[in-house]
Order: C-alpha cells, then structure tokens, then sequence
C-alpha cells in the first residue's frame, strides 16, 4: 500500500499560447481516469482482514472523489460499491464509519446506476436500514448511515428514479430521525448534523418528482416535522410540536370584532412604549408578543412626526443581527452548534419549500394557520409562524429562507384569498372564515412592514419586498379595509434608493403589484396624488431627489405643437411615481446611489438596466390601470418610450414598446361607444395626432424594420395597432401610407411572432371607417391575411382567422352603408379565395376555427345573386355551408359553436342564397334544433334560437313538416330553459327564454294554414306552460325597460299584435272557404 503514490496534477490550464481550455479538460478526463484506477488497485491491494488499511482506502475514496469531484464510470463504480457493501459487512465496527463515507461519496449523482445493490442497501434487512435505525446506538454511525441513503435518493435528469418501495422506506427513515428528540449523550453538533442529512434525504425524494404527498397522515406528518425543525436552536424560542398537523380552517371564534381588537391593543402599545419592545436573550415562558411590535410600526406611521419612527428603527437595527455576531466572546463552540442550528432551520426551510411544490395549492391551504400568522386573541401570545423566523433569527440567511416559503405560500393564492372581507363590522357571535382570512392578511402587512423596518442585510430585504409584492398581487384590497396598501407604499418608498440596486429592483416591483392590483383602486388613485415628497422624509437611508430634476428634463425636450394647457382637464397636481420612474429612465444617475453589486460598475452614466426595466414595466402597469392619471402626460411618456427604443440595449428598446402600446391602448379604450369618460375628460384628438406624429418619426419605423430584434418588431407592431382611429384619419398621408406599407411588409416575416403581430394590427386596420371604404387596401389586407392564413404557425393562423373575421364584417357594413357598388367592385376572384381559405380554416384548431366560422358567415351574406349561379362558386358555397353545420354540432369548444350559430344566422339573412329549397335547407335546421334543446351551454342555445328567428318568409323554412319541427323543438327548449347542471349557466336562462319567446312569435307571424294544426295541438298540450313564459317574457321587457329605454316594450307588443292579427287573418280566410274549424287560439 505505501508504494501507491496519490498524482499531484496540475489542474490549471497551461499559461501561454500552448495553453488551452480544450487540453485542460483533456488532462481533467486523464485525471478522473488515473483517480478511479488508483482508488480500484487500492481496492484490490487491500484485504478486508486489514481493517486499519480498508479504513483509510475508504477514507481515500472519500477524498479524493469529494476534493477533485470526480466522475466515476459505472465500471470502477461497480466494483467500488462492491468492495464498500462486503467491507460493511466483513470488517468491524469500527470501520464502518469510514466505509459510509466512501459509499456516500460514490452513490453521491449516481443514483440510477446502483439499482443493483439497493436490496443489500435498501432492502428489508438492507444496511443502511440497520444502521440508520433509532436502536443504532453510534450517533455518527447512524449519521453517515442517513448521509449514504439521502445521496441515493438524489434524482438524476433523464435517469430512472427510485422504485415506490425504496421511496417509501427512505422517507420512512428520514421522517423517523426528524421526530426522535435529541438524547443527552448526543451532542448538538452531531445532532444537528443527523437532522441535516436526513432534511437533504426528504428534500431529494420531493425534488425527484415522483414523491407525492396524498395521504393527509404522511403530508401531516412531515409539516409537523419541518415546523419543528424550522425553529431548531432558535433563540428565546422552545416548541412542542404534535406528531401530525391536520388540515384544519383557521380560528374561528373571536369574541370582539377585528376593529375593536384592532383599537384595543394599539392603545396597549401605547400605554406600554414602543422603546420596551426587545427580543428576550433567554427563554421566556412564552414566545415574544410579535404583535405588539407590527402595532409599533403602526404608531410609526401616524403622521406624528419622523423622531418616533427614528427611534424605533434604530433599536430594532440593534437587536436584527448577521452573522458578524457569532463572535468570539461567546466561544468557538457556542458559535459553531449556533452555526450549525441555523443550517438545520434553512435546511427544514429549503424542505418545506420543496414539499410546497409538490402539493396541490388547495391541499396545502389547509394547513394555512400552522404557517401563516394571524392576530393573537386577549391575553394569548401569538404563535410561532413563518413570520416569527422573518423576526427573530438571527440568520440573515435563514431569515431570507423563510420570506421565500412564504413568498411560494403566497403565489397563486388569490382564489383562496378571495373570499376575504372585512370591509363591513364584523359583529356576531363567531367569526366568520372571511374575516379570519382577512385578520391573517393584515397581520401579514403588519409583520412584513415590521421585518422591513427591522432589516439591515439587502439579500434579506430583497426577499421581503418580494413576499410583500406576491402578497400585494394576490390580497382581495377591494373586500378589505382601506389603509393596508397606504402602509405599504409609504414604508417602502425610501427603499427606492437604497445602495443595493436589487432592493431597488424589488421596490418598484412592489410598486407595480399596487398598481396592477385590482385596478383601479379608489385607494391607490389617492396614493398617486400625492405630493411628491410625501412619506419621503420618514426614513434615515437615502430618499430620492430627482422629481425637480425630471420636470427640468421635461423641459429641455419641448415638443412641437404640444398644448400648453393640460389635456383632459385632469388635476394639475403632479403624479410623483410617473415622475420617479421618469426620472430613472432618461436621467443620469445620481453619484449617492452607488451600487453594492460589483456586476454593475460604478461608471455607468443610468442606472443599472434592471432598474431602468422595472421602471419602465411600473410606467406601463400605471398606464394600464390608471391611465386617468397618465392622460396628461402623454406626450413626456411618448418621449420616455421614444428614448428607450432608441437605446441599444435591447430590453429597453421592447419596454419602451411595451409602454408605447399601453399608452395607445388607453386613448383607445377612452373612446369606445360603451367607455364611461365623458367626452370632455377625454385626450383630445389633437394631441393624439401630435402623439402619434411624434412616434411615426421617430423611432418606431426603424424598430419595426430591425429583424435583428424579432420580439421588438412583435412588440412595436402591437405598438402601432393601438393607434385611435380618428386620430389615424388625421395624420398625414405620407404617415398613414408608412404605416399600411410597414405592416403588409411584415406579414410576410419569417418569424411567426412578428408575422402573427402584423397579421393581427392589419385586422384592427381593417376597421379603421377611413380605410375600410377602400378597395385596394381591403383587397391587399385579404390577400395578406389569407397569406397568413395557410402558415405553418398555429398562432399565426389564429391571428389571421381573427383578421379574416374582421375583414369580413367590414364587408358587411360597406355591402350595408355603400350598396351594391362595393360588392361590384370587389374581385369576384379574390372573394371566392376568401371563401375557400375560410372554409379549410374551420377544420383547423379551435383558436383558428372560431373565427374562421364567423368569417363564412359573414362571406355567405355577403354573395350577391350573380355568385351564387356562378358554377365556379356553387361548389364551394355548399361545402361552406356543410362546414357551418358541422361545426355547430360538433364537440368542439363552446366559442366555436357560438359563432357557427351565429354565422348560420348570417347565411340565413341573405335572400339571394335557395334558403327552403336547397338540400342543405333541412340539414342547417335540423342542427340548430338539436342545439336550442339539448345543448349544456345557454349561450350556445341563444345564438341558435337567434339563427331560427332570423328567415323572414315562411318559404325559408321549407315544408309544413320542416316548420313544425322548429316550432317543436323552440316549445321544448322553452320548457328546459331553467333544467342545467352548472349553476353558472343559469344566469343566462332568463335570456334564452327571451330569445325563445322572439322566435316563437316569429314563426307565429309567418305560419300558414298548413301548419295551424300541429301549433294548436302543442298549444293545447303546453299552453299554460307557453302561456306563462310569454307573459313573463312581456313582463321582463317593463322591467328592463324602467330606465327609459320602452322601444324594447312597443317591439314586443308590436310582435305579438302582428303574429295575433296574421293569425287572425288565416282565421277568417278559412272561414270563408269553411274548409276548416276555428281553431282555439284564445290561449295565446
């Protein structure tokens, strides 16, 4: 053994010209092949009856393989494990130790090529189970026994996993270590370490993807463990945790109402002094009064002063510790066990957070109270939570672990949220879930806000602000109590400026979550108003100064013809968060705001990119939200978005995009038929124009010709399909000629996105009341769009379908407002091409096919008579005809049948095509029929007794059998019009018997002679049935129409008048003939 001489490679790559990265990695593989064969002759040398050499050849084993990280090829791993598994079964004791070392340093990544030796491992008399069992006397024994297996469970990607048996047995043992109690011939150290291992064991087996969670006793189990653990050595602190956690709702009795108890320990708080708030060193009998302390921060946010907020952040800067203060006062061995406590807590914290993942959302918020603080009753302490670790541990890393639980508790959780409200007093007896959920919200703010002030590390920090924004982005503000997020904007402001630049990432993130929540927030709109240094003084760290500054840059970029008054008429005052945000975009950085992070150097002349995006994405989400507020600067963010795609980074050039297109937007919703902002509230289209110029010469052109930059072509184009219409009507020719030219241009992109987003905008286009009328560029936007439309890209498809849909209903109101002209105008050819690409459409996917189907019908209304006889359209009018039906009895999506009913309604209204005549008649009808009776969604049957209202000759509705058939199936559809299974379609059945009831009187006013019979035998059968659904449809027209609107009421009455006065015709014709009894009508 001593002649075996361990190499001493050199590791590095040579210096010099003959040095190189590809010779260095060939040295490495030389290296890793020289290891395993000096470890596997060591191996051979050795005998098992030499105990002391078998120990340090594992020790060897361990070394080597953990110092150089080798990798072993599964021959030499093979024959090692082999030589481990019989040297633990052969040698003594004494040996073992070592031997496991060497096991877990070769099982360690190689997991999936052990299969073979996990029966003697894992099996029922394996050898990690013997020596990792409780009766295992020898600590470190059992520990390098756990560390052995929890390398095993280590998963590896694209390799197999653990079999369930294996699984189950590792997670047995793990989960039996973390329950046992530390005895006291263990000491901490070892401890701790035995807990670490089998946290790693339980963490491999979650992240394998494979362990899941589904027995309520296991999941419970291992939450109560991890609970445990996550508090293991915490100072001051001492639980007892019960086996099992269960499901359970959060408290739900509270004798006094949340506002009460609210006002009640506030005024504790005050009797007691904010300066007696303190961490205890030792063990108290119960734990701190954590809520005390979030009433702390409340007094601080009185507007009593900065002093008192002062005070109380600098003691609380005093107890919040690093972990500088594991000093040598307290001894080296007190420091290490605190060291190693704290990793046992992260590693309970990095489990938890695993487990979290692979448990359904709606399971784990179950277990919200055991985690999640809420507010203590009287004279109870609070319990121990995620939060209590965000406050007390020393550990800025371990307090960091526990704001990313949270954080991954938080995320999604906004249905279970939901139902949180406490907008009302709460006074009754219990407490009802939704103000238990709301109590557990706000003391969320109020821990989140304390840890804030409390903070000094910038990773823990970063991590809190991130868990106030998830929570911000998930908490129902709308059902709650206003206040909660004006504590949050104002603590969080001088954070905008702090030296960490990942803290300031994260404060505008938080910024955006307020902003996006809900929007728009009567709360936050004052928030955004106001003054600009408001809540900016209450701090000691650095508060920004750049508001002035960006009203100076405003300034020296005047802008030619801009308005000197504000548009809008909106407050003058200024919105200090768009003047922030400005500001760190286009301002040049301040020398006091210097980076901590080496990876943005101090040379940089703007803030750091991410900052500069963050701001950008808050600019965006406040226009999105708020754009009353933005209105009257909209022109300086036009500047903002004209600068940042002038750049050359490429992220500020898409942002600036992005924000380009929110702007846009916002005009466009202001100036929808149905928008709630009176006329004179409005941008004036003025400014619009001088908007839109100033971007159209500008940069926007060039950043929609830089096919370097695909997603900034995307982005620009979405850009440019938010402009106003009437604002596109005004701008000069040359302008609107470069917008249709860049746009047909790019619908022959290579890149799918760009080619879907220009497909897209030239379907907004389309619309546009100065374009439409003109047939050029409505013959260029359908050869582009049916271009697009055979794409091998499904969404460019679907963009174009939606295009070809809206292109089609512009043929329809040219066809209405400019008669035949157009239609005579428009290529024959070219008509017959969108017919066919629409009818191949929808046999595409559901997101083509909805809109292909609306596109038929609109192109089948549109025929005239001379198509029609056409030889070269029959064919393909009957084919799209037959797709139409088909479609609507499919089982394709809701939407999809939706507007194949609706198309069938437009077919129907044009009188050129043999409607009754023609064999397709039968087939289209027969469709709908099936649908208005039997199909679950009530919108569906809607747009289909909608279609069989719409024929207004009772020629269209073929024979006398053909007609009884639709009167039957509407009086069916009628009656079954309140019978579904899901509730959230029964909100629709008061219209469906509208429609219904329009469709039967319709087809009342048409009926002849032919069809009296079978109409008075369902009369008689049902006419009490359809007596009282008339009468109540009659009856809901008053209602509806009690705001004024009684042209609904005169068109009912109208209807029923002219279907009873046609009846009454056929009546008397009859008679005179005396061909036929008079008939009972007396019923309708």
């Amino acid at each position: 053994m001593a002649a075996v001489e361990v190499p001493q490679p050199e590791l590095g790559p040579e210096p010099g010209p003959g040095g190189s990265f590809r010779r260095y990695l060939a040295r490495l593989g030389f290296l890793f092949q020289d290891v395993c064969a000096l470890l596997v002759q060591a191996c051979q040398l050795v005998n098992f009856d030499q105990e002391h050499l078998v120990s340090k050849v594992c020790q060897l084993i361990h070394h080597l393989l953990n110092r150089f990280q080798v990798i072993v090829d599964e021959q030499n791993l093979n024959f090692l494990l082999s030589y481990c598994i019989s040297a633990l079964k052969q040698c003594s004791s004494w040996t073992h130790v070592e031997i496991l070392q060497a096991l877990a340093a070769l099982v360690y990544n190689n997991g999936p090529k052990c299969q073979k030796y996990l029966p003697d491992l894992l099996g029922k008399a394996g050898l990690l189970l013997q020596f990792s069992d409780s009766a295992q006397l020898d600590v470190e024994l059992r520990r390098a026994a756990v560390r052995s297996m929890a390398n095993l469970c280590l998963s590896v990607p694209g390799q197999p996993y653990l079999d369930e048996s294996y699984r189950s047995v590792c997670f047995q043992t793990f989960l039996s270590i973390l329950q046992s109690s530390k005895t006291s011939d263990v000491d901490d150290i070892t401890f701790c370490m035995l807990l670490q291992n089998a946290l790693k064991g339980i963490q491999s087996l979650l992240n394998g993807g494979k362990m899941k969670l589904m027995q309520t006793d296991q999941l419970g189990s291992l939450l109560a463990v991890l609970k445990k653990c996550m508090f293991h050595g915490l100072p001051g602190l001492s639980i007892e945790m019960p086996p099992v956690l269960y499901p359970a709702p959060l408290p739900q009795y509270d004798k006094r109402s949340p506002v009460k108890q609210e006002q009640s320990e506030l005024a504790a708080f005050k009797q007691t002094g904010g300066s007696q708030v303190h961490l205890e060193t030792a063990p108290p009998p119960s734990p701190p009064p954590i809520y005390l302390r979030t009433h702390a921060l409340d007094v601080a946010y009185m507007p009593t002063g900065k002093d008192h907020l002062s005070s109380h952040y600098n003691s609380w800067k005093r107890i919040s510790s690093s972990e500088s203060e594991y000093s040598d006062a307290e001894g080296g061995i007190q420091s290490k066990m605190r060291s190693y406590q704290a990793k046992v807590r992260q590693g309970a914290l990095a489990c938890f957070l695993s487990a979290i993942k692979s448990i359904e959302k709606r399971v784990l918020y179950g277990y919200w109270s055991a985690f999640v603080p809420d507010a203590p009753g009287i004279g109870s302490p609070q319990s121990v939570s995620l939060m209590t670790i965000a406050l007390k541990d020393p550990s800025p890393k371990t307090r960091a672990c526990s704001l990313q639980v949270l954080s991954a508790i938080l995320e999604g959780s906004k249905q279970f949220l939901s139902v949180a409200e406490d907008a009302n007093d709460h006074k009754r007896a219990f407490t009802p879930f939704s103000v238990t959920i709301a109590s557990s919200i706000r003391e969320l703010h109020r821990c989140l806000l304390l840890a804030l002030v409390a903070e000094s590390s910038s990773q823990t920090l970063t991590q809190i602000i991130k868990c106030l924004a998830n929570l911000v982005s998930n908490a129902p503000y709308n059902r709650l109590k206003p206040g909660l997020l004006t504590r949050v904007w104002n603590q969080i402001k001088p954070y905008i400026c702090h030296k960490d630049v990942n803290v300031r990432v994260s404060s505008l993130t938080l910024l955006g979550a307020i902003v996006s929540i809900q929007a728009p927030l009567p709360e936050v709109q004052l928030l955004l108003q106001q003054p600009s240094s408001s809540g900016l003084s209450n701090s000691g760290t650095g508060t920004p100064h750049r508001f002035n500054s960006s009203e100076q840059w405003r300034k020296t970029f005047p802008l030619e013809g801009e308005p000197a008054d504000n548009p809008g008429n909106m407050p003058s005052e200024p919105c200090w968060l768009i003047r922030l945000c400005i500001s760190i975009i286009v301002l040049p950085r301040e020398d006091s705001c210097s980076d901590s992070d080496a990876n943005f150097p101090s040379g940089c002349v703007y803030e750091p990119s991410p900052v500069r995006l963050e701001s950008l994405q808050v600019l965006a989400l406040l226009v999105k939200g708020y754009f009353s507020m933005a209105q009257s600067y909209l022109l300086e963010l036009g500047e903002v978005a004209c600068k940042c795609m002038e750049e050359m980074d490429p992220s500020i050039q898409l942002h600036g995009a992005k924000l380009l297109e929110e702007l846009g937007t916002g005009v466009v919703q202001q100036y929808k038929p149905d928008s709630a902002v009176a006329p004179d509230h409005r941008v004036p289209v003025s400014v619009v124009v001088a908007f839109w110029t100033m971007m159209l010469n500008g940069p926007l052109p060039g950043a929609l010709q830089n096919s370097q930059h695909a997603t900034l072509q995307t982005s620009a184009c979405d850009a440019l399909s938010s402009i106003l219409p009437e604002a596109f009507s005004s701008l000069q020719n040359d302008r609107q000629i470069l917008c249709i030219t860049l746009l047909l241009g790019l619908n022959h992109s290579e890149n799918p996105l760009v080619k879907a987003a220009a497909a897209r905008a030239l379907g907004v286009y389309i619309l546009f009341s100065c374009l439409r009328q003109d047939v050029m560029f409505v013959a260029d936007t359908a050869n582009a769009i049916l271009n697009s439309l055979h794409d091998k890209s499904p969404n460019v498809r679907a963009k174009a379908a939606w295009s070809l849909g809206n292109l089609t209903d512009t043929l329809i109101v040219n066809m209405e407002t400019m008669g035949q002209s157009f239609q005579e105008e428009f290529s024959d050819l070219l008509l017959l091409k969108m017919l066919r690409s629409a009818t191949e459409a929808s046999k595409d996917k559901d997101k083509v096919k909805s809109n292909a189907v609306r596109a038929l019908g609109n192109l089948l209304h549109f025929l005239q008579p001379y198509h029609i006889t056409n030889p070269r359209f029959r064919e393909t009018i009957e084919e799209s005809i037959q797709a139409l039906i088909s479609t609507v009895q499919s089982e394709a999506t809701m939407k999809v049948r939706w507007n194949a009913c609706y198309a069938l309604g437009n077919v129907f209204k044009n009188p050129a095509l043999p409607l009754g005549e023609a064999p397709w008649t039968t087939q289209a009808y027969n469709a709908l029929s099936s649908v208005v009776k039997s199909c679950k969604n009530f919108k569906v049957r809607i747009k289909s007794a909608m279609a069989l209202s719409i024929p207004s000759k009772r020629e269209c509705y073929g024979p006398t059998e053909q007609f009884c058939q639709i009167w039957s199936a509407l009086v069916v559809a009628l009656q079954k019009s309140e019978d579904t299974e899901d509730f959230l379609e029964f909100k629709y059945s008061a219209s469906l018997r509208t429609q219904i009831c329009q469709a039967l009187i319709h087809l009342l006013s048409l009926a002849k002679n032919t069809d009296l019979p079978f109409i008075s035998e369902t009369i008689t059968e049902n006419g009490d049935a359809i007596k009282a659904y008339v009468l109540q449809y009659m009856k809901s027209g008053v209602e509806e129409n009690e705001a004024g609107m009684h042209t609904n009421l005169c068109e009912r009455e109208k209807a029923l008048k002219g279907a009873i006065e046609h009846l009454c015709g056929i009546e008397k014709h009859l008679l005179h003939l005396r061909s036929y009894n008079k008939p009972k009508y007396a019923s309708i």
